[in-house]
């Protein structure tokens, strides 16, 4: 009798590099969805604890300096003033501007009304950072945080000959941070590329001398006159404060960005970029550092900054959480998850700055690390 064929059954087609990434997206947008279903109550007390304690070492320190006539008082004075500047600049302003509490309603910590105790106006930063840099994450010619227009951190970057001075002015960059981060918001180097007008350079340059008075005048005026004899060491108090704050934001945002194993990206990367894509690139562009909360809490949670990248308007307190598993989510797909503690991180990124202040033996053709 006739005998009816049986069809065989094929094996699936291997998952092709898109679909692996889009699984991994899948993924990583389920933990973004538990976050968000879970925030709540604690949350909201915990960057009401901040903003409190934040202010209460302000003024603490600011009264402290008002009497640093006496040593004592000059000392936890700076050091209150310091921790109250990190914490504004790290942990509340970044992020806020992110839009991190937004969900909670409440004007008062919302990135549309706050303004950071910080040189670079609130608008101008939202615009490099927010958009520009967290959209086009370490993609040479779109990211402009990628060496923030002076700096050499990838062999896809050309070589100038002025970059072989750039351990220098690095490290020069470190102690007036806030006021380099400034000038570079206002995005002169577009002009000459014909991607912003002069008149927009204008008013932002006036925007920026603004700020630039209201801070001055409130740190190395406002404060010192009040302090009435004690007006000099309070102005020195104060200015020792922002320094130390900005070599300490320029540690953590260059640990966070530029060690060795970090990868950069040429722009065919963001032909026909898909969600989970993206998600690959803010993993492949991005390091985490090690430490305890204290650090964390420094950090502005930016030693989370894997997590960051992925999930920049998620509130900063869950990164913790979720590094974790992100980490082992990372370790099932075969993708790197660069972490290290501080001084690691911090060396390797020297070891970065150094190495592309040379000309690449690669040419222009080279990369940094192999893109998964």
């Amino acid at each position: 009798m006739p005998t009816t064929a049986v069809p065989s059954i094929q094996p699936p087609p291997p998952a092709t590099d898109t679909d692996r990434a889009e699984q991994l997206g899948r993924e990583l947008d389920r933990l973004r969805a538990e976050v968000l279903a879970a925030r709540g109550a604690d949350d909201a007390r915990y960057i009401r604890t901040v903003i409190a304690v934040q202010r209460g070492c302000e003024a603490g320190g600011r009264a402290a300096l008002a009497v640093s006539l006496l040593p004592p008082a000059w000392i936890a004075g700076t050091a209150l003033l310091t921790v109250a500047k990190t914490l504004e600049n790290m942990e509340l302003g970044h992020n806020v501007l992110h839009g991190q509490w937004d969900w909670l309603g409440d004007p008062g910590i919302h990135s549309t009304t706050w303004e950071w105790d910080f040189a670079a106006p609130a608008a101008a930063w939202k615009h490099t950072h927010n958009h520009l840099h967290h959209t086009y994450t370490n993609v040479v010619g779109r990211d402009r945080d990628l060496g923030y227009t002076i700096l050499r951190m990838s062999p896809d970057q050309p070589w100038r000959p002025f970059h072989a001075a750039q351990p220098l002015y690095a490290a020069l960059l470190a102690p007036v941070f806030e006021w380099g981060i400034a000038l570079y918001d206002l995005e002169a180097d577009a002009v000459t590329r014909g991607r912003k007008s002069v008149r927009a350079l204008l008013r932002d340059a006036a925007g920026l001398v603004r700020k630039a008075v209201r801070q001055a005048a409130k740190d190395y005026v406002l404060f010192p006159l009040l302090a009435g004899p004690s007006a000099l060491p309070c102005l020195l108090g104060t200015l020792t404060a922002n320094t130390t704050r900005n070599i300490w934001a320029h540690t953590v945002i260059f640990c966070g960005h530029f060690p060795g194993d970090v990868q950069t990206f040429t722009e065919e990367r963001l032909d026909g970029e898909t969600r989970g894509e993206w998600y690959l690139r803010q993993i492949q562009g991005s390091a985490n550092i090690e430490g305890g909360p204290l650090l964390h809490l420094l950090t502005g949670n930016l030693s989370h900054q894997i997590e960051h990248h992925l999930y920049p308007d998620l509130p900063s307190n869950r990164y913790a959480e979720l590094a974790p598993r992100v980490r082992e989510i990372c370790a099932r797909y075969g993708l790197p998850y660069v972490t290290g503690p501080l001084w690691r991180q911090y060396a390797s990124m020297w070891g970065r700055v150094l190495r592309h202040a040379l000309p690449s033996r690669q040419g222009l053709g080279g990369r940094d690390a192999p893109v998964a």
